[in-house]
């Protein structure tokens, strides 16, 4: 099985229709204007990655206008989260990670929260690593209705980081996919 170390979106689907999800969001990156997508098996059962040369966040917002002209736009994709950085687990790299770019992604006004996902890893520790991250930043915590959730997506040794607005991550609900 392939493991791609660079993506920039991290999709979801149900066990074994991986192939079916690959060939769904090949074939929407073509139609957001991506020419030659990368679109990759991953080690876990339901997810895939694709990499984009177009910025993750709009072709989001292209997906979701799909979706509201034609609700079975996607059979087989249940979510897709745009990764903003890719690094190894590592503390030391994830926080040089944070105190440099979070800026760029949160206003001094807006409130965060932190979101840890984590899969065959047991590289960091839960409480330690949110309380390592949230003292870099000096913004209010908001944990039911933040502006910015800092998304971490723990991939064995690879971290996928993103800033996300709650418009950012493209959830759908069709009932092809409905459990």
């Amino acid at each position: 099985m392939i493991f791609i170390r660079n993506f920039n979106l991290l999709v979801s689907t149900s066990r074994y229709n991986e192939n079916h999800a690959r060939s769904e969001l090949w074939f929407s990156l073509l139609i957001c204007g991506d020419k030659y997508p990368i679109i990759t098996n991953l080690e876990y059962s339901g997810l895939i990655s694709g990499l984009t040369i177009l910025e993750p966040k709009d072709v989001i917002q292209k997906l979701r206008k799909n979706l509201d002209r034609d609700p079975s736009f996607f059979q087989y994709i249940l979510k897709i989260i745009p990764i903003d950085f890719i690094c190894e687990v590592n503390m030391k790299i994830i926080i040089a990670f944070i105190k440099e770019y979070h800026q760029k992604f949160i206003q001094p006004e807006d409130s965060f929260k932190i979101k840890l996902i984590r899969r065959k890893s047991d590289l960091i520790e839960r409480e330690d690593f949110i309380k390592k991250i949230a003292h870099v930043i000096d913004n209010k915590v908001n944990l039911d209705n933040p502006d910015i959730t800092i998304r971490f997506e723990i991939l064995g040794n690879i971290c996928g980081i993103s800033f996300l607005k709650s418009q950012d991550v493209l959830k759908v609900k069709n009932p092809f996919n409905q459990r």
